[in-house]
């Protein structure tokens, strides 16, 4: 079996049928359906995949639109854009870097004051580590955007 196929097989393992949908097919979840459209606790939002620390929730509001919302990744560094003409729109895809996981889209909607972005993002592409956690989990370094 070639290592990309044994790859995709664990992956299916590893993630809910959900999850594997949206970030190895590209899939988007129901609006207003997600774990953590409307979650509020402190800490961030790494990717599913890989674990790559994606979003702060200190950057995250409500939008509106039914998918966890955030103003701005935590690194840049950590996400791709990506050309979407799907569903005859143009959009921008949002994909991790490391494991080129689905996350979403970015749209120029977001609130002015904190730059004018809106990053839509899937539940299913994301596990949130609570700030309290941030230390046993292996993201330590991440305190300091919560002091």
């Amino acid at each position: 079996m070639d290592k990309k196929k044994s790859g995709k097989e664990d992956l299916k393992k590893k993630l809910t049928p959900t999850q594997y949908h949206v970030t190895q097919e590209s899939g988007t979840e129901r609006p207003f359906t997600g774990e953590y459209w409307q979650h509020k606790e402190d800490g961030i939002y790494v990717d599913i995949v890989s674990g790559e620390p994606l979003f702060s929730s200190k950057d995250k509001y409500d939008s509106g639109c039914g998918w966890p919302s955030f103003t701005k990744p935590i690194d840049r560094k950590q996400i791709k854009e990506k050309t979407d003409f799907s569903h005859n729109m143009h959009r921008i895809e949002i994909r991790s870097t490391d494991a080129d996981s689905h996350l979403g889209h970015v749209f120029n909607d977001g609130p002015l004051e904190e730059g004018g972005l809106r990053y839509c993002i899937n539940s299913a592409a994301l596990r949130f580590i609570p700030k309290d956690d941030l230390e046993k989990e292996g993201y330590g370094e991440y305190k300091v955007l919560f002091e």
